[in-house]
C-alpha cells in the first residue's frame, strides 16, 4: 500500500477504535505508519480524510448489513438475529456508523452521500419486510414501508449499542410488532 491508502487505513482503524470526535491527525499517523505531511499531500487536510475514512467505514457497514440479511432463514425472528449477530460481532463498525449520522449535520459531502445511501436501503428494507426483490418496490412503499423498516432498525441498534443486557431479542422485537394495534380503516 501507498501512503494515501495507509493514511484511509489508519484513519479508519481510527474512527473504529477513538470515534471521530476523539481522533487526531497524529492518532492517524500513529496508526498508519506515515507522517504529518502526508495528510496534507494525500488528502488536503485531517477533515477530508476523516470524511473519506467514514464513508469507507459507511460502505463497511452497508456490506456487513447486506450480508446479514441475506444470508439465514427468512423469518422476522430470523432476520432480528443475524441483525442483532452483526452488532455483536461489527459493534465497532456498527458505533461508527452512528458517529458518521451525526457528523452529517457538519459535513455537507458526508450528508450528500448518506442520503444517497437512505434512499438505496428503504428500498431494500421494504423488499426485505415484503419477501420480494427490490426492482418490485415502487417509490411510495420504498418511502412507506422501507422508512418504517430502517426506523425500527435504528431503535433496536441503539438499544444494543447502549444496553445490550436489557435489548429485546428476536423473538421479543417480532412479538412485540404483532402486539401493536392495527390502525382502524
Amino acid at each position: 500500500m501507498g501512503h494515501r491508502e495507509d493514511l484511509l487505513a489508519g484513519a479508519k482503524r481510527a474512527l473504529y477504535e477513538k470515534g471521530y470526535a476523539r481522533t487526531t491527525a497524529r492518532d492517524i499517523v500513529a496508526l498508519s505508519g506515515t507522517n504529518l505531511g502526508s495528510i496534507g499531500y494525500h488528502y488536503g487536510s485531517t477533515e477530508a480524510l476523516m470524511t473519506a475514512a467514514m464513508l469507507a467505514a459507511m460502505q463497511e457497514w452497508g456490506e456487513t448489513l447486506d450480508r446479514a440479511l441475506s444470508s439465514g432463514d427468512g423469518t422476522p425472528a430470523g432476520f432480528w438475529r443475524r441483525i442483532i449477530a452483526s452488532i455483536e460481532a461489527d459493534r465497532p463498525l456498527w458505533l461508527a456508523s452512528v458517529e458518521v449520522m451525526i457528523q452529517a449535520e457538519h459535513n455537507p459531502v458526508l450528508r450528500e452521500q448518506l442520503a444517497a445511501g437512505l434512499d438505496a436501503g428503504r428500498r431494500g428494507m421494504a423488499a426485505i419486510a415484503l419477501g420480494v426483490p427490490e426492482d418490485q418496490i415502487d417509490d411510495a412503499t420504498a418511502r412507506g414501508v422501507g422508512s418504517v423498516q430502517m426506523a425500527l432498525l435504528s431503535g433496536i441498534v441503539t438499544q444494543w449499542l447502549t444496553d445490550p443486557a436489557g435489548a429485546p431479542g428476536p423473538d421479543q422485537i417480532v412479538a412485540g410488532l404483532q402486539q401493536l394495534p392495527r390502525p382502524s380503516a
